[in-house]
């Protein structure tokens, strides 16, 4: 994509207005005029995605639910995998970025994969149960981001899998064998992406930890677009639902 497509997303990012009364309208008046330029711009921005989906072992014939999956950009990281699952269900709240979505899916004659508008807080697939649900960048964008991981934790059969890449700040004393980011850093990411109502909070890997097994647990930090010396702290997480119910 050129130049002048960066400028409009980046417009979007730090000039445009975000509207609306409800959670679906802010995100529509967020990405409507971003849409088109959506992914080339994105993956420079968020880091991890790819190494998220390698890093996840779904078992042949599964239902694997990606929540705020948007464009349908993370289907190019399955590969051949795509075939051999049972159904993917898109799930976001921005009928923008589903259209781009539908029309990925039409080009690459996909035909056990469904765009779905829905809340990731309330989503349920019809087949009753899922194998794998996945948050890329997006846990930080729901408003009831606990809602959403309980229901994530909810449509998962027992031993399923969840990924997550986000953003996200440390707590000022996390638990042992996690990294603690500096006041700087606790203090810059939030005010910056606040204004596009991106949230990263020290509270999603402790509760992904407290909820799930965890199989795998990076925490990295990425380049950000036109600003070459400057570094975004984020995390790739896999974990298991635990096959033991017990006080749920």
């Amino acid at each position: 994509m050129s130049f002048l497509s960066d400028l409009k997303v980046l417009y979007h990012l730090t000039m445009k207005p975000v509207r609306g009364q409800s959670h679906a309208a802010r995100l529509e008046s967020f990405y409507s005029g971003q849409a088109a330029a959506y992914d080339s711009f994105r993956r420079r921005l968020l880091k991890g995605r790819e190494q998220l989906w390698n890093s996840i072992d779904e078992p042949a014939g599964a239902v694997w639910v990606d929540m705020g999956g948007g464009t349908g950009g993370n289907l190019e990281f399955f590969g051949d995998r795509l075939s051999r699952l049972k159904k993917v269900y898109v799930v976001d709240l921005s009928p923008s970025l589903l259209e781009i979505a539908r029309h990925r899916v039409q080009e690459h004659g996909w035909q056990n994969v469904q765009p779905v508008e829905a809340d990731a807080t309330a989503f349920q697939p019809s087949e009753g149960l899922a194998d794998v649900v996945t948050f890329s960048y997006s846990l930080t964008m729901i408003p009831d981001w606990f809602a959403a991981l309980e229901n994530a934790y909810a449509m998962l059969r027992p031993g399923g899998l969840i990924g997550v890449v986000d953003f996200y700040v440390s707590r000022k004393y996390p638990q042992d064998g996690l990294n603690r980011h500096g006041w700087l850093t606790r203090s810059f990411w939030p005010i910056w992406f606040n204004s596009d109502n991106v949230f990263p909070s020290p509270d999603h890997v402790p509760l992904l930890f407290r909820r799930f097994d965890p199989l795998h647990f990076d925490e990295l930090r990425g380049k950000v677009p036109y600003l070459p010396l400057v570094r975004a702290p984020y995390y790739v997480f896999v974990g298991r639902k635990p096959n033991s119910t017990v006080g749920d």
